[in-house]
């Protein structure tokens, strides 16, 4: 049977099922839509996780025949509201009432997409979640942030809105390229910088960088800490509102959400945009005498080891303008005064903008536009 962990996020219950089987998954799945409360479901899923939705939907074993599958354009450059339009009009198409399920399958994208069109549709229906890529299943699935892109800004509209049921199979990281395996490990590496235990930020040295990894079933144990500690965070504060609660896990999120937003989409996934901004996060740390000297030098040995690009070189390829626009409309911002997490000796801590946090932010905005 799945390893299954259960949390409540406010009002809201929220289960995890790990295991390492698709049929378990559709197991899941088929119990959850055994319910007289799911009458109906919508599965929505992209170019790259299709044919893993088909094969949990239409194989011997599949989910009651009232699922309707909706594949849309894989991206980034898809997560805007043109897709979230998609999703409610094939789940009204579909004739989905409130009651009726909806079923992300895939990436960050594509759960958050599903997340947030399942938040608004008839004022919030019953939401599934099924993470396909590392940084999904250690990160984006848990929690209840849903969003897309507008405004040239990521994800600035969204909402809070929590899966009651999210199933995690090992099975779906075979077929990941090497540079998803790579993105979900910036996440790895973020949340166990974030943990005040030291161990499982040592257990990620140790492990071969080679990737794709042998045997994808070895990350389990990594994405349920991580599922674990986020879940114990989020449990506390679960709309971000606690000074030093949820808004610890962006870590390196603020800068790297403005590197993403001002780069050419596809440039650097999301793994790779978070992965340099834990490195500046750190050098900000160093500036403000909150980050040790050798616990920064710790956390850019991990993220060179893994091979991300930490250099300031990627700000010479973004749009005018477009990286100070995006990092000074950060959503942590709070009283008009941008708030940064910064490593600590051990965990992290919230930095508020002062003389010395804006002059290292003037350095990277000139470095963006020279």
């Amino acid at each position: 049977m799945p390893r299954q962990f259960h949390f409540q996020f406010g009002s809201c219950p929220s289960t995890v099922s790990i295991g390492e089987e698709v049929p378990r998954l559709i197991q899941e799945l088929s119990r959850l839509l055994g319910y007289n409360l799911y009458r109906q479901a919508l599965a929505v899923c992209d170019e790259n996780t299709a044919a893993f939705a088909r094969g949990i939907f239409c194989g011997p074993d599949n989910a009651p025949e009232t699922v309707r599958l909706l594949t849309l354009a894989a991206g980034e450059e898809n997560k805007c509201w043109a897709a979230v339009e998609s999703i409610i009009r094939a789940a009204q198409e579909a004739g989905l009432g409130r009651d009726g399920l909806f079923i992300g399958i895939g990436g960050g994208v594509i759960c958050d997409l599903t997340a947030f069109a399942a938040s608004v549709y008839m004022r919030g229906a019953p939401l599934a979640l099924i993470p396909t890529t590392l940084l999904c299943m250690a990160d984006a699935a848990l929690g209840g942030k849903t969003g897309f892109n507008t405004g040239g800004i990521k994800n600035l509209a969204g909402s809070f809105y929590p899966a009651q049921s999210i199933v995690i199979a090992s099975e779906a990281l075979g077929s990941l390229p090497q540079r998803e395996w790579k993105s979900g490990m910036a996440e790895l590496i973020k949340t166990a910088i974030i943990d005040k235990d030291p161990v499982f930020f040592n257990e990620l040295m140790q492990l071969n960088p080679a990737l794709p990894p042998e045997a994808p079933q070895q990350f389990l144990p990594f994405i349920e800490k991580a599922l674990l500690l986020k879940g114990r965070i989020v449990k506390n504060d679960p709309e971000e509102k606690a000074e030093g609660g949820r808004a610890t896990l962006n870590l390196g999120h603020s800068f790297g959400h403005a590197l993403e937003s001002a780069l050419i989409p596809g440039t650097v996934t999301h793994g790779e945009a978070v992965a340099w901004g834990i490195a500046r996060a750190c050098e900000l740390g160093l500036e403000l005498g909150v980050t040790p000297g050798p616990r920064a030098a710790a956390i850019k040995q991990i993220l060179t080891v893994w091979g991300f690009d930490t250099s300031l070189d990627l700000l010479k390829k973004t749009e005018a303008g477009k990286f100070s626009a995006a990092l000074l409309l950060d959503k942590k911002k709070k009283a008009g005064r941008l708030r940064f997490v910064v490593p600590a000796d051990t965990g992290v801590v919230m930095a508020e903008e002062n003389e010395t946090c804006m002059k290292y932010i003037n350095m990277l905005i000139k470095e963006s536009e020279s």
